[in-house]
């Protein structure tokens, strides 16, 4: 088997849908040896920012000396990046090995009469497989979808986070903000401490779930706070600080955009002092050069300056107010070129109402996945706002019109799934296309 043939294998297993439950996982990974068990884990869920915060934790970890390991999902341009060890993606040759070594098992499973593993549990497997027999200090394990029963939940961590808790992925994990805290909060367990930045009613959810397992949670925004250091509108590193509960951290540095980040840094903050309390041996230097460090493509990142290209993956509503805030902060006087693309299970409504004012015009695109749907009803949407509404299936396509419409001093903002902006990402860097897209 080569890695293409191991791309094509684990493409396949698409097929088995996104099936929550912890059984099968289990049942894989005891075959495995139950390799979880063996690993100091730092568990991230939440709405929104999990995959920044689990970025931040890693390189902080990677910067106090540790091999630091992170899993995160989705990938943009390659399946190698969802395993890293202090920054350094896994070799596909490793990940053909892997599936080799996991393939009996699966086959095995179903002649046993179990269901087969969804291809996230299989990368999960994996993951716990190649961090361990890699002798990671830490794996920052980004929760998949939801807490309760995503697959990542089979793990013991030493420390849990939940970031926030907004609306997304609701055929799922419920219809309201409470039911969806209440899977999310799954992840907490007896003494496990636990940092969030939930509020209002999700917090409350949170609260209880922490009463009940009789853990003291750390809150951001009461236990640790930050606040920015300058208003800052050039596009230089963000500066700003934190007061943790071991410390004030000056003089911080964020290359990654938007206010919603401090929260995120301030929380990975949060979480390296409860690693501390537990003997690692970070100080507010190496917490300071790891935040500094931090990076997490396709989240406010500006990939061309003429005209200016923004990129970001806002999917849902609260991630479509956190870009317009940083437009209106960014670039307050320019019109927006959008090219926009969601998958069909998205509040496409609320994301435009929220986007739609800064529209000079809407390019709306079809993301390369099963789930983009009616994607074409985006476009009704966007005439809302601005009449300057155009339809293109091809992401290549959408973003070169883009970059023809907009005039001087305008931006194109390209936003929406992640496939569709990793797709454009790829038109817009090509050096970053990788071979094998899977």
């Amino acid at each position: 088997m080569h890695y293409r043939e191991a791309m094509s294998y684990l493409q396949q297993l698409t097929k088995f849908g996104i099936n929550l439950g912890l059984g099968r996982i289990e049942e894989l990974l005891g075959r495995l040896g139950n390799p979880h068990r063996q690993l100091r884990v730092v568990h991230i869920g939440g709405t929104n920012g999990k995959g920044s915060t689990s970025v931040m934790v890693s390189s902080i970890l990677q910067a106090a000396g540790c091999r630091a390991g992170l899993f995160t999902s989705p990938h943009l341009h390659s399946y190698t990046e969802r395993y890293r060890i202090n920054g350094e993606q896994i070799r596909p040759e490793r990940v053909t090995g892997l599936i080799r070594r996991l393939k009996p098992h699966l086959e095995a499973m179903v002649a046993e009469g179990f269901e087969h593993p969804t291809e996230f549990e299989v990368s999960t497997a994996m993951a716990f497989v190649y961090f361990l027999e890699e002798g990671v200090d830490y794996l920052v394990l980004e929760v998949g979808m939801g807490g309760a029963i995503d697959s990542t939940n089979v793990v013991l961590p030493r420390v849990a986070v939940i970031t926030n808790v907004a609306m997304d992925h609701m055929e799922y994990l419920g219809q309201t903000i409470g039911e969806i805290a209440s899977v999310k909060a799954g992840i907490i367990k007896p003494g496990v401490p636990l940092v969030t930045a939930a509020a209002g009613e999700a917090l409350e959810v949170v609260e209880a779930a922490c009463a009940r397992q009789g853990v003291d949670p750390v809150l951001v925004g009461r236990d640790v706070t930050w606040r920015p250091l300058a208003e800052n509108l050039s596009r230089e590193p963000q500066k700003f600080e934190v007061a943790g509960r071991l410390g004030v951290y000056q003089d911080l540095e964020l290359s990654l955009l938007g206010g919603h980040q401090l929260v995120n840094a301030a929380t990975a903050v949060a979480c390296a002092e409860v690693l501390s309390e537990q003997g690692a041996a970070i100080s507010a230097a190496e917490i300071r050069a790891g935040l500094a460090a931090a990076r997490w493509p396709a989240r406010l990142e500006l990939v061309a300056a003429d005209p200016p290209v923004l990129i970001d993956g806002a999917h849902n509503y609260e991630g479509a107010v956190s870009l317009r805030r940083a437009l209106d902060l960014y670039f307050p006087d320019r019109p927006v070129v959008f090219v926009l693309g969601m998958l069909g299970d998205k509040e496409r409504a609320g994301v435009v109402d929220v986007l739609g004012p800064r529209a000079g015009a809407v390019i709306v695109t079809r993301p390369n996945s099963p789930r983009a749907g009616d994607w074409e009803l985006l476009a009704g949407e966007a005439a809302r706002f601005t009449p300057r509404v155009e339809l293109m299936e091809s992401v290549s396509g959408a973003v070169q019109r883009a970059l023809e419409l907009a005039g001087s001093g305008e931006l194109v903002c390209i936003t929406g799934s992640l496939y569709m902006v990793a797709e454009a990402r790829e038109v817009l860097l090509p050096e970053q296309k990788s071979e094998f897209q899977f």
